[in-house]
């Protein structure tokens, strides 16, 4: 008789982390370093320190230190909305008449209602530590600008947002959240920084990118004292704080004696996908166990699965460090989709080196496909799913249903990064018909890949 798995997984306290994973310390081929773009020589971390706090830098630089004690203070506020359920989603297989087995990992249980809580906190605390007034960033959908307005007023800190300008039209409940918890909210790009205005020169009427906001939030922090940049996704030391969700997932199958065979995230600068798949890679590339993990991104913006794997700016302003990864130019600006987080023209160095080396497939998807597979979602599982996490409920659910054509009992497992009340827009475009799919010909890619330097190294 097979074993009933309980609808919700839950971890006590006593089981949540109390260190963090890094990915890295267990690649073979290590992500490329970060240049610096005016010497082309690997980036320090005194480089580093003039944009990121001290101990972030360290962070993101450490190649070799596979753990890395999460320090007591955010261990307590992880505490208020973590640990987070693992999910069997029997209603979904039901509906899709599936022998496989669907579960996914639920991150929207805080006000915040995404992933990315899990990171801020960490960031806002190693600022505050360092006695620092305030810190800038940028955000696309406005996840990350939430919680790091959340994380900020919890710390004390100030927090200045440029929030990609066609967002901050589409999601304006997104930007009260972010200004009722102190942070000032800018539309990027915008006339209050150097950067803004020549980008709005040369792009008049541009609905912005999260590139021209990186490059905005690092001006302003690199111009005003006491201040330091924060980023969101993308970074090494983003995935290394997110590698709780992974780590949690993977205590949580253990618990129930069950194995993913698929592992599904949505990928649009590597924050979720990093920190799902975390110690399941690890286990892959140590040859203890095998994993299939898809990466999903939407075809709008197609970095993995288009773009080209070279050292590219991670900002439009040509301000921050190069990094080696997929992308399609830091010139490119993608079509304004309704799926703001997924909308960055490159992706993380680790997850690049990952999916160059074989270890991660990539695949895209068209967006009223992802927002059909959203509704699925909804009307089955009671959840609404943010846009991003509904590329990878699209994904998961095509695999469920070749399972159902191939009789194969699989175990599909997913991220749901969080929730889609304030992307209520989004859905009443797609209930009213009224959305369309937005495909980059091959000539708009080429615009954004002449911008990509020339770096032979």
């Amino acid at each position: 008789m097979e074993k009933k798995i309980p609808y919700k997984t839950y971890l006590d306290e006593s089981e949540m982390p109390k260190q963090w994973y890094n990915l890295r310390a267990d690649m073979k081929n290590k992500p490329a370093p970060l240049l610096n773009p005016g010497t082309l020589k690997p980036m320090t971390v005194d480089e580093l320190e003039q944009v990121f706090c001290r101990e972030l830098a360290e962070q993101e630089l450490d190649d070799t230190t596979p753990y890395i004690d999460i320090p007591k203070e955010i261990q307590e506020f992880y505490k208020m909305y973590r640990p987070s359920p693992l999910v069997r989603a029997y209603c979904l297989e039901k509906a899709l008449d599936t022998p496989a087995k669907i579960y996914y990992k639920f991150e929207g249980n805080n006000t915040s209602g995404s992933h990315k809580l899990n990171s801020a906190i960490a960031q806002a605390y190693y600022a505050k530590k360092q006695g620092l007034k305030g810190v800038t960033t940028e955000t696309g959908a406005g996840q990350w600008g939430t919680a790091l307005s959340m994380a900020c007023a919890y710390m004390g800190l100030d927090c200045k947002v440029f929030m990609v300008k066609v967002s901050y039209e589409q999601k304006p409940f997104r930007r009260e959240v972010m200004r009722t918890y102190g942070a000032n909210v800018t539309p990027s790009p915008s006339d209050t920084t150097e950067v803004g205005r020549k980008i709005l020169a040369e792009h008049p009427g541009t609905t912005g990118s999260l590139g021209c906001a990186i490059s905005e939030a690092v001006e302003v922090a690199v111009g005003t004292p006491g201040y330091r940049y924060v980023l969101g996704s993308v970074l090494s030391q983003v995935l290394l704080h997110q590698s709780v969700i992974g780590l949690e997932s993977k205590t949580a199958f253990d618990k129930i004696g069950v194995k993913p065979d698929i592992i599904i995230g949505c990928a649009g600068g590597g924050s979720n996908l990093g920190g799902l798949i975390a110690p399941f890679m690890r286990e892959k590339l140590r040859g203890e166990n095998d994993y299939r993990i898809i990466a999903v991104e939407p075809a709008s913006c197609p970095s993995f699965t288009r773009g080209k794997y070279a050292y590219d700016f991670c900002d439009t302003g040509m301000v921050c460090p190069l990094a080696k990864m997929y992308t399609l130019g830091s010139g490119f600006i993608p079509s304004a989709n309704h799926a703001g987080g997924l909308r960055y023209h490159g992706m993380s160095s680790v997850l690049s080196q990952l999916y160059h080396d074989g270890y991660i497939e990539a695949t895209s998807v068209e967006q009223t496909s992802v927002f059909a597979a959203a509704e699925q979602f909804a009307r089955t599982e009671g959840i609404l799913p943010a846009p991003e996490s509904s590329h990878a409920i699209r994904v998961a659910i095509d695999e469920a249903l070749k399972c159902r054509e191939t009789g194969e009992e699989k175990n599909i497992f997913f991220g749901l990064t969080g929730t889609g009340y304030f992307d209520m827009v989004a859905y009443e475009k797609f209930n009213n018909g009224e959305m369309s799919d937005y495909i980059p010909t091959d000539e708009d890619l080429e615009k954004g890949f002449a911008g990509i330097p020339d770096v032979n190294l």
